[in-house]
């Protein structure tokens, strides 16, 4: 009998570390996919014959359809097995890497893109409502924490990757690598993760069709329009259009949540302030993080004439933390509270920011312990964050509420990157620095950085507004 017990116990020990590490390599996989075309595009762009403006839909096609999918499957997720609906993201996912590998012309290569954003969104969203049905509040953290590292290291290693496989292998080799990984991942999936049927409380409601629309309308167009306002202005005809239909999506939303019986977002959702507050916070947080990721190589490359596979070695500092203080950070937020995490890091990743706003155009040494200053930044914010959004949540509300949470998170990427970039090209216009004791010579950079650190303040104000009720 003892046998046997132990045997039981050994087994699922092993299938629950299997399922830990299909969970984290799949979010890594998502990760490095996202970013590893940025090295290589103008490679793509020589290759299929495009613009510059043209090949950067190779990145922004997967960030608008990840904003747009994340938040629906979230919602799917109350009516669809768990594992199934993770399965299909991954098999999507792999179908896009197949389609980018062979891709003759850019329209087949950003179509590619953002099919892979579809399945992607499905690993990010549900792994996450995995971690929350399977494990307990007192297991829960250290699991994220893993998790949140993997999504750290795959966003800090993407760019090293592509750049180092696209200049040994050529562009086409990424796909090709990330689609036979993607087959890898959905076998252990099958193996390692157990049944996750949908709650029973809401088997029997029906899906908001028009309410998801509308909210995807919302996300989309306005996520499109900040985009072209990097290249048009903000002023723009296409601009104002995308502005003006996400506007209008908007309300439809309102009076859909107002007025249907089931609504896509449940109004309890936005009564909740404590969640409301963790999904501001993410975005927030994400809207000064990312634009790092992306800003850093572009002035080390423009500024100190740094090659891009040195410019990206610039990010690994920040990646290292966030692998290396990811697990720990999340086992942390199982004993402590969230928000003192989320302080610190929110802090940190001020401080670290308007460091960058100091130091931008001096030495790459100075840039990148700002990088490793946000990279630690990210880990303690991200995990805890996850692990706070959980904890407000009744587990009839998990699927949605981290739908829209983890929506929230990618659109902060997104929206941050873009406002950012047309910042900077405002910014370019202007002699001085708006930061007051900045003295070397990339004073739009570090007008950048210093935005990022007003935006991270904001974040820091809202939680402790959070820390305060309870």
């Amino acid at each position: 009998m003892n046998k046997q017990l132990n045997h039981n116990r050994s087994t699922q020990h092993g299938k629950n570390v299997l399922l830990i590490m299909t969970l984290a390599f799949s979010v890594l996989l998502s990760g490095v996919t996202v970013d590893m075309v940025t090295p290589v595009l103008g490679m793509i762009g020589n290759d299929l014959g495009a613009s510059e403006a043209q090949t950067s839909w190779v990145v922004g096609g997967v960030a608008l359809v990840l904003a747009i999918a994340i938040p629906f499957y979230g919602r799917i997720s109350d009516f669809v097995e768990a594992r199934k609906l993770f399965t299909i993201g991954v098999f999507i996912l792999t179908l896009g890497n197949l389609i980018a590998a062979l891709a003759t012309d850019l329209n087949m290569l950003v179509f590619g893109r953002m099919i892979q954003g579809a399945g992607m969104a499905s690993v990010s969203v549900v792994s996450i409502i995995v971690i929350s049905r399977v494990y307990p509040p007192g297991q829960r953290g250290i699991v994220l924490g893993i998790v949140a590292g993997s999504i750290g290291i795959g966003t800090a290693g993407g760019p090293i990757f592509g750049g180092l496989v696209g200049q040994w292998l050529g562009w086409k080799a990424l796909f090709w690598i990330t689609f036979t990984l993607g087959i890898l991942i959905a076998i252990s999936a099958q193996i390692s993760m157990q049944k996750i049927n949908p709650l029973e409380s809401e088997t029997n409601k029906t899906f908001d069709v028009i309410g998801g629309i509308s909210l995807g309308l919302t996300i989309g167009f306005f996520l499109l329009g900040v985009t072209l306002s990097e290249n048009q202005g903000l002023t723009s005809y296409l601009t104002m259009v995308c502005l003006a239909v996400s506007l209008v999506a908007l309300v439809i939303l309102i009076i859909r949540i107002r007025t249907a019986s089931h609504p896509f977002i449940p109004p309890v959702l936005l009564r909740n302030r404590a969640y409301v507050r963790s999904v501001l916070i993410i975005f927030l947080s994400m809207f000064a993080y990312f634009p790092i990721l992306v800003f850093i190589p572009l002035l080390v490359v423009e500024v100190n004439g740094l090659s891009p596979g040195e410019a990206g070695m610039l990010l690994l500092p920040g990646g290292a933390a966030v692998a290396i203080l990811s697990p720990i950070i999340g086992r942390l937020s199982d004993r402590i509270k969230h928000e003192l995490l989320l302080i610190a890091g929110l802090i940190c990743m001020g401080g670290s920011t308007f460091f960058l706003s100091l130091f931008a155009g001096g030495s790459p040494i100075m840039l990148s312990i700002g990088v490793l200053g946000s990279g630690i930044a990210y880990a303690l914010i991200n995990s805890p964050a996850n692990n706070f959004a959980v904890s407000t949540l009744n587990k009839e509300l998990v699927g949605v509420g981290m739908g829209l949470f983890q929506g929230a998170l990618f659109l902060g990427t997104g929206v941050g990157s873009a406002l950012m970039g047309t910042f900077l090209a405002l910014r370019r216009k202007g002699e001085n620095a708006i930061n007051p004791i900045y003295e070397l010579d990339a004073p739009f950079y570090s007008d950048v950085f210093l935005a990022l650190t007003f935006i991270t303040i904001i974040a820091l104000v809202i939680t402790l507004r959070i820390l305060k009720k309870v």
